[in-house]
């Protein structure tokens, strides 16, 4: 059904593409740096990585594919014009705010951004290269001239010959500031299982501001990245009460190495962290280990 609506969508965005730019906006003779530099005036969660990638399609299809790449805490979409209404009437959600972004022409009122957009760093890449390129002087030929009479070149001094290897110094590797904002962007990725009822538990409970994707942070997948908060979740769904003793403790040991590793990912990129558990005794035995975890009892059924 949600592929229905989706593809019902971008037929009604496809017909509305017609109308001409404002005068206010003249089109760009290379429709790339247009759909870039249009881009670069939105929040995205992934440096605008999905934007460049997409930005040689027309301007709606990058708005479809790069939707759920935005920061949509800080932005309102205002169906101005109305004729959004009909094509997102069928699209669950996320129809009215596609259809808005994706117009061919900037409206004002349409999209409003909460506080300062800083563009994305995949975007401010691309867009510096572009700069670079057209502000390139024309290379001319150099006229012919006489060559200059040659000086004697001065006399150098030997240069002392070292009394050890001459090795870089070893130390920590700097990492700046832009890394590190680049390494702690959310970003979407497919659930890593196929465990049908774990990802569900995973796209509601939270709930999960990527439905069916998990997000990366730091290099670490975590199951889902809460809505209206930098809240990360871990989610696990299996049964644990039903385990023999032997088990239960071999799955907290493997759990806590797993915990760990997620948990210090989330804290070091300023994220909060939570596990959720289906049954009180998984709850129980977890605190039991570490009692300073903060634990959440889903119900979530197999």
């Amino acid at each position: 059904m949600r592929l229905r609506a989706r593809i019902a969508l971008l037929l009604y965005v496809s017909a509305c593409a017609t109308s001409a730019p404002t005068p206010s906006q003249p089109a760009a003779h290379d429709p790339r740096l247009a759909n870039l530099q249009r881009a670069a005036t939105l929040p995205w969660t992934d440096g605008g990585r999905c934007a460049v990638r997409e930005a040689s399609e027309p301007w709606p299809l990058l708005a479809e594919r790069c939707f759920h790449a935005l920061d949509h805490e800080r932005i309102e979409f205002h169906d101005t014009t109305g004729r959004c209404a009909v094509a997102s009437a069928g699209a669950a959600g996320v129809g009215l705010g596609v259809c808005v972004l994706a117009a061919p022409e900037f409206v004002v009122g349409a999209v409003i951004v909460a506080g300062v957009v800083v563009v994305g760093f995949a975007l401010k890449e691309v867009l510096d290269a572009y700069a670079l390129d057209m502000g390139r002087p024309e290379v001319r030929p150099v006229p012919e001239t006489a060559p200059a009479p040659s000086k004697p070149a001065p006399k150098k001094r030997p240069k002392p010959e070292p009394k050890g290897p001459d090795f870089p110094p070893i130390g920590p590797v700097e990492v700046t500031e832009r890394d590190r904002r680049r390494r702690c962007e959310p970003i979407p990725v497919p659930h890593e299982g196929k465990d049908d009822a774990h990802n569900k538990c995973a796209d509601q409970f939270p709930p999960n501001r990527y439905p069916g994707m998990d997000v990366l942070v730091d290099g670490v997948s975590f199951d889902a990245l809460q809505v209206g908060g930098r809240v990360l979740w871990e989610i696990k769904t299996h049964r644990f009460d039903t385990y023999p003793d032997f088990i239960r403790r071999r799955e907290i040991e493997k759990e806590l190495e797993q915990i760990e590793k997620e948990r210090d990912a989330a804290a070091a990129c300023g994220y909060g962290y939570v596990i959720g558990v289906s049954t009180q005794a998984h709850k129980d035995a977890l605190l039991r280990a570490d009692r300073f975890l903060n634990i959440v009892v889903t119900g979530c059924k197999r």
